[in-house]
């Protein structure tokens, strides 16, 4: 009797330190990092950030509609897998998650392609050192916002057209 409450606690134990998974189809693509998702709502993508498409306060940033249109290309339509980090809400209620299409996580994939850059944001660190790893790479092969015709580091904006 002890051993399996034993058992029981242990496995309790290691469950609740498991990162949360779920899933569904997504609905639309809000922008480069966030997404709507069937049965979960908003899910931001744990550990990049991509230039700003729609910010209160900020014009449409260079590069923005093209990680957009990247994401779209990879997710739209399909089920994703969404795994959780520590923390599962930011500040606005978005779930935050690790996204998968197929075998892909998504927030990798668009870091390689020069879409996004890593944003580690603590506590949701996993994959920081990958991200990080990635980012070298597609800074080094000029690739998406580090090229060349996007001239050089992502900054600046362009017009809400652009």
């Amino acid at each position: 009797m002890i051993a399996t409450l034993v058992t029981l606690m242990t496995v309790g134990c290691g469950a609740a330190d498991q990162p949360a998974s779920l899933s569904g189809r997504v609905l639309r693509v809000v922008d480069g990092d966030t997404i709507v998702v069937q049965g979960v709502g908003t899910v931001r993508y744990i550990g990049i950030d991509t230039p700003e498409l729609h910010h209160p306060r900020k014009p449409v940033e260079r590069f923005a509609a093209r990680a957009a249109a990247l994401n779209r290309r990879m997710v739209a339509g399909r089920a994703v897998r969404l795994v959780t980090d520590v923390e599962e809400r930011d500040a606005h209620g978005r779930l935050l998650a690790y996204v998968y299409a197929g075998d892909v996580m998504v927030n990798a994939r668009l870091v390689e392609l020069g879409a996004a850059e890593q944003f580690p944001y603590p506590p949701n660190t996993l994959h920081r050192a990958e991200f990080a790893r990635l980012e070298r790479a597609a800074i080094r092969a000029r690739r998406g916002q580090w090229g060349s015709a996007e001239g050089g580091p992502p900054w600046g904006t362009v017009s809400p057209a652009g």
